[in-house]
């Protein structure tokens, strides 16, 4: 199972970006809200955390392995919530997925199908299906501190920081935050030690 990938972003088309990792490349299926920002960032080294699927029919033997990209963690949670929904298969949820999570969670919360149906591939009908079995279970991709900006492409020693804080047991989701918010508030941070110092500088209120 592959669980990460980080590479550069050598193109984007509609629906997916080709990331090289040494001399191999990958396909990497994105979300649709995150092909805009890829586009401006091709050339430069990207992380995701990713899911692999298997794409086909397995009766007739025609199955293709399939991996998704997601350049936050609580995307990828959210993707795996959103694909139990009867009739959104993964296909279907990356294209519908024009909005940030946030955005969507929230919308679901308030059973506003007027918003759910401005996404593409969702009609009324299945608009009310997402609202009667995601309502109330996606409350922490709605909340206060969810964010809808996409971040930068992160640079090396921000991806080892993440990688790092990882290792010492912070959540993934947790440990992107805290490094990102650290960057922010100082960008002449470098080197992945410093960074991580930073991060929990910030996690521990300092």
């Amino acid at each position: 199972m592959i669980a990460r990938i980080q590479g550069r972003i050598d193109a984007v088309n509609e629906t997916a970006a080709i990331i090289s990792v040494g001399e191999i490349s990958y396909e990497v299926l994105t979300p649709a809200v995150d092909i805009a920002h890829l586009q401006r960032h091709i050339g430069q080294r990207i992380s995701f955390v990713t899911l692999h699927y298997m794409e086909g029919n397995a009766s007739f033997g025609q199955l293709t392995p399939r991996l998704i990209g997601f350049i936050r963690q609580q995307d990828k949670d959210f993707f795996e919530q959103f694909i139990t929904v009867k009739g959104i298969g993964p296909r279907r949820a990356l294209r519908a997925l024009t909005q940030p999570v946030d955005r969507i969670a929230a919308a679901i919360n308030q059973k506003d199908v007027r918003f759910l149906t401005s996404l593409p591939e969702i009609g009324k009908r299945t608009a009310e299906q997402i609202i009667a079995e995601l309502s109330g279970k996606v409350d922490q991709f709605a909340g206060p501190g969810g964010t809808s900006a996409v971040p930068a492409a992160r640079t090396d020693d921000q991806t080892a920081a993440i990688e790092a804080m990882i290792a010492l047991g912070e959540r993934p989701a947790e440990a992107e935050n805290w490094v990102d918010r650290a960057c922010r508030a100082d960008p002449s941070l470098s080197g992945s030690g410093s960074i991580m110092k930073a991060a929990y500088r910030l996690k521990a209120g300092g």
